[in-house]
């Protein structure tokens, strides 16, 4: 019972013990500090591989203490929590192994890990978060460890990037903080739970819940980056590639998401919330994120903008599934919340490598860049197309569940949504694959050796390689027991009895 009790804050402190050991250790010491990285990276993943096979095996994982007289702090596993963080832990120790390689050479390595390890915390903390309260102390927490790896670089450009994201992660977390107030004012302390809180609620409670709930989800959508409140995050592309694939993959952007998730399906209940009429809506804002970021995506010259703006496009699949009222949106949604994170860290680590490597930053100076990193390339092909939904590709899986999902919801109009920007997809990705392996080299390191045998470092190289191969394997064996499309699946069962 003790060891179960643990458990949660035991993840938790292989970030945040590291993190203050990191801050402290000499620049100069690179080899204790990578081993240090690593070594909570991998007990990490191995401390959530232990929850989560509990946790299938229906073994309760709980932290609890009361901080004051109805305020609990809470830490707990069930099958959304390690959905959320086995995705975090996965691609933190691969973010770790790329990032010791991408600023093997850099100034404030130490402050720059110490960060790194507190915002893996803070999103962990997010994941494992089991009432609206603790999630809320980890929400801001993340905000504030996210802004020292925006600014990294120092520049005015990365400052100015700063500034941005605070101005808006500060409003939506003051929004939340509201939220959460007039929550716990009105009902008191909000566990996550199965179902939410309100199958018996009178009809005269319905306005102040509307309010409410729009106070949770307008903060929760500016890390999601739902359309207006997008704007900070292709700022924050001036970062280094470590952290924007952390960024859009692992921390900021997933928190917010998944903060949705949880306040629709676990405060309000999927059903209270159909019956409170906030869930169309709240789809037809993800539908409009969802093509505002493709077309934008499409007028971007510099490659990770354009990653950037398909991020504000992709993440709010997730929003709209869950807006379909139905088990297969909720597959959808909750499969896509796994595989977008996967694709997207691909097509970042890709990115970083082509500018770490070439100076690569603009589309059009990938003309032939196949024939000098071929497994970077074929990393990226893989990334974007499993964004596109080509079969038997992870994201393939998604966008087929959500379709079948606005299909039995009978929403025609998301069908047509899910069509377009699989079109635009399209439109924005097969351009640049097309100049990755058709387009004649036109720079003068196409000739160039590269390193050894390998075209750039293996620290640079391993981890988009393992992602890609993800993808095909996610797509390809779906039904594994343990797969992402699995849990999906199962938490889908739970939310509608089925």
């Amino acid at each position: 019972m003790a060891l179960n009790s643990l458990l949660p804050l035991w993840v938790l402190a292989t970030s945040l013990v590291v993190a203050f050991v990191i801050f402290a250790i000499p620049e100069d010491r690179i080899k204790l500090r990578s081993f240090l990285n690593l070594s909570a990276a991998v007990i990490k993943l191995l401390l959530v591989m232990i929850m989560t096979w509990g946790v299938f095996q229906g073994v309760f994982y709980e932290t609890r203490f009361e901080v004051a007289p109805g305020l609990v702090f809470s830490l707990k596993a069930d099958p959304l929590s390690i959905v959320f963080a086995g995705l975090s832990s996965v691609l933190w120790l691969l973010t770790t192994i790329y990032a010791i390689g991408y600023l093997e050479e850099s100034p404030n390595r130490s402050r720059f890990f110490g960060f790194f390890s507190f915002c893996v915390a803070s999103t962990l903390g997010i994941a494992l978060a089991g009432n609206l309260f603790t999630f809320l102390l980890f929400y801001e927490m993340l905000t504030l460890s996210a802004y020292p790896l925006v600014v990294h670089r120092g520049t005015q450009a990365a400052l100015k990037a700063g500034r941005i994201y605070l101005i808006y992660t500060l409003s939506g977390g003051a929004l939340l903080m509201l939220g959460v107030v007039m929550m716990y004012l009105h009902f008191g302390d909000m566990p996550f739970v199965s179902e939410g809180h309100f199958q018996q609620v009178s009809a005269s409670e319905y306005p102040m819940l509307r309010l409410i709930f729009i106070l949770l989800i307008a903060g929760l959508a500016v890390k999601a980056a739902l359309v207006p409140l997008h704007g900070w995050l292709p700022s924050a592309m001036v970062a280094p590639a470590p952290v924007s694939a952390l960024l859009h993959a692992v921390a900021v952007v997933k928190a917010g998401v998944f903060g949705i998730v949880r306040v629709v399906y676990d405060i309000f209940g999927i059903e209270f919330s159909f019956a409170l009429g906030v869930l169309v809506p709240l789809g037809w804002l993800a539908a409009a994120t969802i093509l505002y970021g493709s077309i934008r995506a499409l007028y971007q010259t510099d490659l990770k903008r354009r990653l950037a703006f398909s991020t504000v496009s992709q993440v709010s699949y997730i929003t709209l599934g869950i807006a379909l009222f139905g088990p297969l949106g909720t597959i959808g949604a909750i499969v896509h919340l796994v595989h977008q994170g996967i694709m997207k860290i691909t097509l970042f680590f890709c990115a970083g490598n082509y500018a770490e490597t070439l100076g690569i930053h603009r589309i059009d100076e990938l003309n032939g860049v196949s024939k000098r990193m071929p497994w970077t390339s074929i990393a990226f092909t893989l990334g974007a197309l499993g964004m596109i939904g080509l079969p038997p590709l992870a994201g393939f899986i998604s966008k087929w569940y959500l379709g079948l999902g606005a299909l039995e919801a009978q929403m025609y109009w998301a069908v047509g949504v899910l069509v377009m920007s699989t079109l635009l997809n399209a439109a924005y990705f097969l351009p640049i694959l097309h100049r990755i392996w058709f387009r004649a080299p036109q720079a003068a390191w196409c000739n160039t050796p590269s390193l050894k045998r390998l075209e750039c470092s293996w620290l640079l190289l391993a981890p988009p390689v393992v992602t890609a191969v993800l993808i095909l394997l996610l797509g390809v064996f779906a039904s594994w027991p343990m797969s992402p499309f699995s849990w999906a699946v199962f938490m889908a069962n739970k939310e509608y009895g089925l």
